[in-house]
């Protein structure tokens, strides 16, 4: 019998936010995974918040 995985409902990020990680990942204060914990992301949205990739990011 196959069991299903209760799924999480996607968060959405305000632009707001994703500049203040993408700022944090750029001062090099922290590793990207003292960054992960401390932000409860996945690692790949903050290289990718980073590089400056989703075209809503705002300027902070």
């Amino acid at each position: 019998m196959e069991q299903k995985m209760s799924k999480k409902p996607r968060r959405k990020h305000s632009p707001a936010f994703k500049a203040k990680v993408a700022l944090a990942a750029l001062a090099g204060d922290k590793t990207l995974a003292q960054l992960t914990q401390e932000f409860e992301v996945h690692q790949n949205q903050i290289v990718d918040w980073k590089k400056g990739n989703p075209p809503n990011i705002s300027r902070a």
